[in-house]
C-alpha cells in the first residue's frame, strides 16, 4: 500500500489553522457580544477552552492520524483506498467500473507542488488526496490505461 505525500500533512495543517482563525474569530464575536450586554464572564473562559482545544485537534492531531492512516493502491483489476480517522473505511474500485480520472490542484497543492485525483464511477466519486503532482499524473495516465484495458476485456 502507497502513503500519501509528506507534504499532504503540512497543507492538511495548513487547512486546520484556517478553520482555527475562523473559529477564533467567533469567539471572539461571542466574547464582544457578552462584553457589550454584559453578560457572565465565564463564557470568555469556555471560548478560549474551545478555541484552543480545537487547534490541537485540527492543527496537530486530526491531520496526523489522517496521514498515518490514508493508503492507496492501484492494482491491475482494482483500485484499494483505506482512510479514517476513527473508523477505518477501505474501498475496493473494480477497473472496470472506473468512467474517468480527473486530478485537481487548488491554490494550496500547488504551492506545495500537491494533487488530488478524483475517480468516477457510474454511483460515486472516489479522492486520492495530496500527491505529488508528477505521482498524481503518471497515477491518473495509469488507471486511464488500465481501466482501459479492463473494459476492453469484458
Amino acid at each position: 500500500m502507497n502513503r500519501l505525500s509528506e507534504k499532504g500533512l503540512r497543507v492538511w495543517r495548513l487547512y486546520g489553522i484556517i478553520e482555527t482563525v475562523i473559529v477564533l474569530l467567533i469567539g471572539i464575536g461571542v466574547s464582544v457580544i457578552t462584553y457589550i450586554f454584559e453578560g457572565p464572564w465565564w463564557i470568555f473562559g469556555v471560548s478560549i477552552a474551545v478555541v484552543t482545544v480545537f487547534a490541537y485537534l485540527f492543527i496537530y492531531l486530526f491531520p496526523k492520524i489522517r496521514w498515518t492512516r490514508w493508503r492507496y493502491e492501484v492494482r491491475d483489476s482494482e483500485i484499494e483506498l483505506q482512510h479514517g480517522l476513527f473508523i477505518v473505511k477501505r474501498t475496493l474500485i473494480p477497473m472496470v467500473r472506473v468512467q474517468h480520472v480527473d486530478t485537481t490542484q487548488g491554490p494550496i497543492l500547488r504551492k506545495y507542488e500537491l494533487a488530488a485525483i478524483m475517480i468516477s464511477t457510474a454511483a460515486t466519486n472516489h479522492t486520492i488526496p495530496t500527491l505529488v503532482t508528477e505521482e498524481a499524473d503518471e497515477l491518473r495516465a495509469r488507471i486511464s490505461v488500465l481501466a482501459r484495458v479492463a473494459v476492453d476485456d469484458v
